[in-house]
């Protein structure tokens, strides 16, 4: 398997700058790339596409992922009748320059199914079934989180923590915790389980609380891993390194 190279291209620089590089691209007979699209907040696969040079370089100079329909012959904007964009973080390049990366930001689903990813399916056993990505539930979870702060519906336990504040939030991450200890102490995998489900939930709001998106979080581990994220300056980043732990 190829490794993601080192380069990774910023969209939005200027034209003269950034599409050199989709020159030295290995394009196939047809003049064409493979291109993932991934959730840059949480890793995940959202889909499989092709892109030429023209769709490369208005992806690059928009901002907004453009790929190659090989059914229409005809290059198409993420989005464009559906509405579910996705705008364009980084490009990277593999290492052997005959595949692309998008990393995006999704606006609604990506797949055409209504499902997030167009990878929503999962081998069990033999069968194909549904499949839950983590860091994607995560991300749906604070989206929630986020919907309730704002429209802060009656009989919502969500609405009642906004509404109490920070220091009763503060109080339910601090049961949460010893409640989480507990369980891990008295050797309880159902429970630990549950109670480190509440104990997500909870940072997730505390999160909202405080004005912190779950994707500084996510850059904040990348960054221990050695890989600092391009948009976080060196001074935020910590030191730790996770590949040494």
């Amino acid at each position: 398997m190829a490794r993601v190279h080192s380069r990774a291209f910023r969209t939005r620089p200027p034209v003269t700058e950034s599409t050199v590089w989709i020159d030295e691209l290995k394009f196939d007979g047809r003049g064409l790339v493979p291109v993932v699209a991934q959730e840059i907040d949480t890793g995940e696969v959202l889909m499989l596409a092709y892109a030429n040079h023209d769709a490369l370089t208005r992806t690059v100079e928009s901002g907004a992922a453009h790929y190659w329909s090989r059914s229409r012959a005809a290059i198409w904007r993420k989005g464009e009748s559906s509405g579910h964009v996705q705008i364009v973080e980084e490009v990277r390049v593999d290492c052997d320059g005959d595949s692309v990366l998008y990393r995006v930001r999704q606006t609604g689903p990506a797949c055409h199914t209504g499902e997030r990813s167009c990878f929503h399916r999962a081998n069990t056993g033999g069968d194909l079934a549904s499949a839950a990505e983590m860091g994607h539930i995560l991300a749906r979870l604070e989206r929630i989180i986020a919907a309730r702060d704002v429209a802060r519906p009656e009989r919502s336990y969500t609405t009642y923590l906004f509404e109490q504040g920070i220091d009763k939030i503060l109080k339910k991450v601090g049961e949460e915790t010893t409640e989480t200890v507990i369980a891990a102490k008295n050797s309880d995998p159902v429970e630990l389980r549950n109670e480190s489900a509440d104990l997500l939930f909870h940072l997730l709001v505390l999160f909202r609380a405080s004005s912190l998106p779950l994707r500084d979080v996510w850059s904040q581990l990348e960054a221990r891993f050695g890989s600092a994220p391009r948009d976080v300056p060196a001074s935020q980043t910590d030191t730790r390194d996770l590949r040494n732990t």
